[in-house]
């Protein structure tokens, strides 16, 4: 049975198609502001900060969200007041916080004596999502969207000019870990898809392709959701006709599509750098 046939035929490809998509753009849309930043570190640092959050959340029987949300913002808070309240640089922090965190969430789950769900958590598997994920997703992606809408300048000015953003009285510390609880947020509905290890991968590679080709930023978020749910989409059908893990399908699709732009971007292509190159030492000779 082809991929066409098999969504009209099976309801859980149907949710696995609908939530991918829902986690590609939400990526592409809060990972433009991280590469701006030059918050990459920190995206993979709250990525793996969730994990004890999850296992805490399994232990007491309440759903993931919570406990992922509050052990994330929790960790960017402590690499915040460890980097401004010593001699630590802000990148020791982020190595000091998120590894303990991960760490702290390996020995919960093994407590919890359920390898099959540390996989899960760890590597995704989208094609077992469940209908309360799926709404999950659906509800962080609104409550992201709807953020960046309603704050878009003041992300934009602090994400190019803090000091600017400063002057004209922004909070640049409020919003600063605004942002850190939108990410954990988009976090915490990538983990059926891509999981913890691989959420940084969604977050980063769909932006820094529409980085490639754009410079303006609200050309690049479209362009980065739209990057984002096109390899969900790609990922996905390769995950389900090969029978290969969906989230690492998923990533090499973002990456493949990343190399296209690093490669024949018209501006920032390597290809139209060097024919551009090579006419200009033409013309000179």
């Amino acid at each position: 049975m082809g991929f066409i046939d098999a969504l009209f035929y099976y309801d859980f490809l149907q949710k696995a198609l609908l939530t991918s998509v829902m986690v590609g753009v939400i990526c592409g849309v809060i990972g433009c502001f991280i590469i701006l930043r030059g918050m990459a570190m920190m995206g993979e640092a709250i990525s793996h900060a969730v994990l004890p959050g999850v296992a805490l959340s399994y232990m007491l029987g309440i759903n993931f969200f919570f406990g992922a949300v509050f052990t994330g913002v929790l960790t960017a808070i402590g690499i915040g007041y460890i980097s401004q309240n010593s001699r630590i640089k802000h990148d020791t922090s982020i190595g000091i916080m998120f590894t303990a965190a991960f760490a702290l969430g390996i020995i919960l789950i093994t407590m919890l004596k359920t390898s099959t769900d540390l996989y899960h958590i760890l590597f995704g598997n989208v094609l077992a999502v469940r209908p309360s994920d799926m709404w999950i997703t659906l509800s962080i992606g609104v409550i992201v969207l709807l953020s960046v809408y309603l704050f878009y300048k003041e992300l934009l000015v602090t994400s190019f000019d803090p000091t600017m953003a400063a002057a004209y009285g922004l909070p640049n510390r409020i919003i600063h870990y605004f942002l850190m609880t939108l990410l954990t947020m988009v976090t915490v509905a990538s983990l059926q898809t891509v999981g913890i290890v691989l959420v940084v991968a969604m977050l980063i590679t769909p932006a820094a392709t529409a980085y490639l080709l754009t410079d303006r930023l609200s050309v690049m978020i479209f362009v980065s959701a739209i990057i984002g749910a096109s390899t969900a989409v790609i990922g996905l059908y390769f995950s389900f006709v090969y029978n290969m893990a969906s989230g690492a399908t998923i990533v090499l699709a973002a990456t493949s599509m990343f190399f296209l732009a690093f490669l024949f971007s018209p501006k920032q292509g390597i290809l139209w750098r060097e024919l551009s190159a090579k006419r200009k030492r033409k013309r000179l000779t």
